[in-house]
């Protein structure tokens, strides 16, 4: 046989095999999902917080339908709402559980975000669960009221988390700074409940949704106390800021602590970049809204969800074109 007929033989073997590979790609798959598959990054938290589960339970549900839509979602555990954002925004994160404070100052380009400027690129995919500002006390440090840190030693959180930040701003109402206490410690979440148990500290701050398990921790481990934050400077940063609430811890939720106690909260939302491609934040949203029920039962911050709410709670930024796109379609948002 001579090389010309070789080579046609040749020819026409590969276009039957390209022929054949073409027709067993199923015709609804994209060509995009035939080459590559899409990955996204979700910032949460601790490990011992709830964003991290949260993330970890997102991930999950939007995992689950990958062959319909081609992304697979990691979850990366952060410093908390302060670094998802500037990572956000840097473009080295994709999307991020943040509490609604930060989000609207990182936003508006206000608070810790004024020499970045406001980034207005960021977008809401939707509200997740409500948090509380939550100070824990040893005992035996007879700390009843927040006015009752001065002097004491205190955690006052990672300096990249939205506690750490809300911490700060409650001290400036109260024209205290950190030298207001015997000693301060940027401990991160994960590190807080064993240095209390320990007696390394006196106190520990978290701004978090309950129960939480390292508030049961320090609770069932130490004769602690959950510390009263209320009064006319909260009541003053409430009405001033429009992000901030009332907020309850109920009683008999932890061990020792029978009573409801009163403080400030927020809510955690997920946010992204425009950068995001709309389709990559719908299938997500799409995802947590259709698999709600079970996404509810993956940790216990998350029961009382209602679809409603997380459309709209919390949110004071615009929302992603993918989540008003889905939130429109089910009849959530005319």
């Amino acid at each position: 046989m001579t090389l010309g007929k070789h080579l046609k033989t040749i020819f026409f073997i590969a276009a039957a095999l390209a022929l054949i590979l073409t027709l067993a790609i199923p015709a609804d798959v994209s060509a995009q999902q035939q080459t590559e598959q899409r990955f996204v990054t979700l910032g949460t938290g601790g490990v011992t917080g709830v964003y991290y589960p949260v993330g970890g339970a997102i991930c999950r549900l939007v995992n689950a339908n990958r062959a319909e839509h081609g992304m697979r979602c990691t979850v990366e555990s952060t410093g908390g709402s302060i670094y998802n954002l500037n990572t956000i925004s840097a473009g080295d994160l994709d999307v991020g559980i943040v509490q609604s404070d930060w989000q609207y100052h990182a936003y508006k380009g206000t608070s810790r975000f004024s020499d970045a400027g406001p980034n207005t690129n960021l977008r809401a995919l939707f509200s997740i669960h409500p948090e509380a500002f939550t100070v824990i006390a040893r005992r035996d440090a007879k700390v009843t009221t927040f006015e009752d840190l001065r002097g004491k030693r205190v955690s006052i959180g990672d300096p990249g988390s939205g506690q750490r930040a809300s911490m700060d701003l409650l001290l400036e109402y109260m024209g205290w700074d950190h030298s207001a206490f015997g000693a301060t410690f940027d401990l991160k979440a994960a590190e807080q409940s064993l240095a209390l148990i320990n007696n390394q500290i006196d106190a520990m701050v978290y701004f978090v949704g309950h129960p939480n398990g390292s508030i049961q921790e320090a609770t069932t481990s130490a004769d602690s106390v959950i510390v009263e934050v209320s009064g006319p400077v909260v009541e003053k940063m409430i009405d001033e800021l429009p992000y901030y609430r009332t907020a309850t811890i109920p009683g008999g939720m932890y061990r020792g602590n029978p009573d409801d106690v009163k403080t400030f909260g927020v809510g955690a939302l997920l946010v992204a970049s425009t950068d995001v491609p709309e389709d990559v934040a719908y299938q997500m949203v799409k995802a947590v809204f259709e698999g709600l029920d079970s996404f509810k039962r993956l940790h216990p911050a998350l029961e009382h969800l209602e679809k409603e709410n997380m459309a709209s709670d919390a949110i004071a930024i615009p929302l992603h074109a993918g989540a008003e796109k889905y939130f429109k379609e089910v009849g959530l948002i005319k």
